[in-house]
C-alpha cells in the first residue's frame, strides 16, 4: 500500500526523481503539497485543486482535533470523505502548533498540556493521542509527535529536546494501529547544530520508519543554516524512503531543497500571500496592489497556463483586490498554487533529463527576488 521508488538520481547533486505509492494514488516526486489546515485549501475546491495538478494535500491534526473533532471526521468516513478529496492526504502531528503556543503549554515527558487558541479550554496531547487522532482522520501519511525547539535555542536544550523526540517517536510507532493503510514518518530535529542533526537522524533511522520528515527548520533561522542542516541530514536518511522538509514553500527553497535530496515540501506561503495580493512568478514576486498595474491588461505571467492567466489581466485582479472582492483571493490562489506545481514539474523533468543543475542556474539568473546559496 505504501512504497517509494527511486527513478533517477542527478549525477551532479543530491536531487532525485521518484514515485510514492499510497492507498489513494501515486505521487510524482519531488512534490509540493498545498496546505489545507482545516480540511480545506483556502479559496479552492477539491475539483479545482485537481485541475491545478495537486497530487497530495496536507491537513492539520491540532486544528481538526479542536474543531470539528477527529471522532466526527471518523464517523463521516475519514478525512478523505469528509472533505471530498480522493487523492493522498498527509497530516502533521500537531506538535509544531502546540509548541508555538509558548506560554499556553507545559511540556512533560508524557506529553504537552496546552490551552486551545479557540476557547481557552485545556487539552493534553501525548504521542499516543497524536497517533490516535491521526488514525481517526485516516490520512495516507501521518507524522510522529515531536518537540520543535524554537530558534534560537541553546545546544543543551536542543539536545534534550531531540532525545525526547526520539523517545516520543518510538511511542508513536508502538501506538500506531493502521500500519497497512497509513505510513508513519519520524521527524528529524536538532535545530541548527550539525552534531544534533546527525544524532537525531541516526536514532530515527534505527527505528525504521517508512519515511522521514525534517522538522525544526524554516522557523526563523537564516536560509544558509537551513541548507547546511539539509546537507548534513539527507545523506543519513535511507535512499529507498521519502524525505519530507516541513513548512518550506518559497521557490528558491524548493530548488535548493531538491538539490539537497528532499522529495516532499509543504507550506501555507502560496495561499497566504495570494490573499494579500502577492503573486509568485518564475521571475520573482509581484505585488498586484502596486499602482503600475492599474491599467496593465497583460496576464500575471506571460506564458503561464493557469486559469487566472488564461482569462484575466493584472488590471482586473488589482481591481478585485481594491474592491475587496472574494474572487480576488480565489484567482490569486489559483495562480500561486499553479506556479509551484509548474516549478516542481519542471524540476522533475530536469532531473530526468540530467540537467537539474543547469535548470537551477537558469532559475536564479532569471529570478529577481532570489540569489543562489553558495
Amino acid at each position: 500500500m505504501f512504497e517509494y521508488k527511486l527513478i533517477k538520481k542527478d549525477s551532479k547533486s543530491m536531487a532525485r526523481r521518484g514515485t510514492l505509492t499510497t492507498p489513494h494514488g501515486e505521487i510524482e516526486t519531488p512534490v509540493f503539497m498545498p496546505v489545507g489546515t482545516q480540511a480545506t485549501v483556502k479559496a479552492m475546491t477539491p475539483e479545482e485543486l485537481k485541475e491545478l495538478g495537486s497530487q497530495i494535500i496536507l491537513s492539520n491534526t491540532y486544528h481538526l482535533y479542536l474543531r470539528p473533532g477527529h471522532k466526527l471526521i471518523e464517523k463521516a468516513g475519514g478525512l478523505h470523505k469528509f472533505m471530498n478529496w480522493d487523492r493522498p492526504i498527509l497530516t502533521d502531528s500537531g506538535g509544531f502548533q502546540v509548541f508555538s503556543l509558548k506560554d499556553n503549554r507545559k511540556i512533560t515527558e508524557e506529553g504537552v498540556m496546552f490551552q486551545s487558541h479557540i476557547d481557552g479550554s485545556r487539552h493534553f496531547l501525548s504521542p499516543e493521542k497524536a497517533v490516535e487522532i491521526q488514525n481517526s482522520l485516516g490520512a495516507d501519511i501521518i507524522m510522529a509527535f515531536d518537540e520543535c525547539a524554537p530558534w534560537p535555542s541553546e545546544h543543551d536544550y536542543v539536545k534534550k529536546s531531540l532525545e525526547r523526540t526520539t523517545r516520543w517517536a518510538a511511542r508513536c510507532k508502538e501506538a500506531h494501529q493502521n500500519t497497512d493503510k497509513q505510513a508513519l514518518f519520524g521527524i528529524v530535529q536538532g535545530g541548527g547544530y550539525e552534531d544534533l542533526r546527525i544524532q537525531s537522524a541516526k536514532e530515527l533511522v534505527e527505528l525504521d520508519f517508512p519515511g522521514y520528515s525534517i522538522g525544526g527548520l524554516s522557523v526563523g533561522e537564516p536560509k544558509n543554516i537551513m541548507y547546511d542542516m539539509l546537507e548534513v541530514t539527507t545523506p543519513l536518511l535511507p535512499e529507498n524512503k521519502p524525505r519530507y522538509l516541513m513548512g518550506v514553500g518559497s521557490m528558491d527553497a524548493l530548488v535548493e531543497g531538491v538539490m539537497r535530496g528532499v522529495d516532499m515540501f509543504d507550506c501555507v506561503l502560496p495561499t497566504r500571500t495570494a490573499r494579500m495580493g502577492t503573486l509568485i512568478t518564475m521571475k520573482g514576486k509581484m505585488n498586484i496592489m502596486n499602482a503600475k498595474y492599474a491599467e496593465d491588461l497583460s496576464p500575471i505571467e506571460e506564458g503561464c497556463t493557469c486559469y487566472t492567466c488564461r482569462n484575466y489581466s493584472r488590471a482586473y485582479l488589482r481591481h478585485l483586490f481594491k474592491a475587496k472582492e472574494i474572487l480576488a483571493s480565489r484567482l490569486a490562489t489559483w495562480h500561486n498554487i499553479h506556479a509551484l506545481h509548474e516549478l516542481m514539474k519542471r524540476i522533475r523533468l530536469a532531473i530526468e533529463e540530467e540537467r537539474f543543475m543547469d535548470f537551477r542556474k537558469e532559475f536564479f539568473e532569471a529570478n529577481d527576488d532570489y540569489s543562489a546559496y553558495k
